[in-house]
């Protein structure tokens, strides 16, 4: 099953948050943020990866996922 573009949208977002601080987070405005990324952040949330609909910090399963797409993406990326 390929990576639809809600899934794009929401690996995206968590290569914005910190990966090396439990203590900093991000906040997703609605007025100014694309749309998709507004429905990224309502999405990890529910699904329990994010503290808050509009970002906030990471969840332990969050930070899991975190450090899985940075590798994911590393694999992707290399030569």
């Amino acid at each position: 099953m390929p990576f639809s573009p809600n899934h794009l949208a929401e690996l995206n977002l968590l290569l914005q948050f910190p990966s090396t601080s439990m203590q900093e987070g991000i906040k997703v405005h609605a007025h100014s943020a694309a749309p998709e990324t507004v429905r990224a952040a309502e999405s990890l949330f529910a699904k329990g990866l994010i503290s808050q609909k509009d970002g906030g910090y990471l969840t332990p399963m969050g930070t899991e996922a975190v450090e899985l797409t940075h590798k994911l993406q590393s694999i992707l990326t290399s030569k």
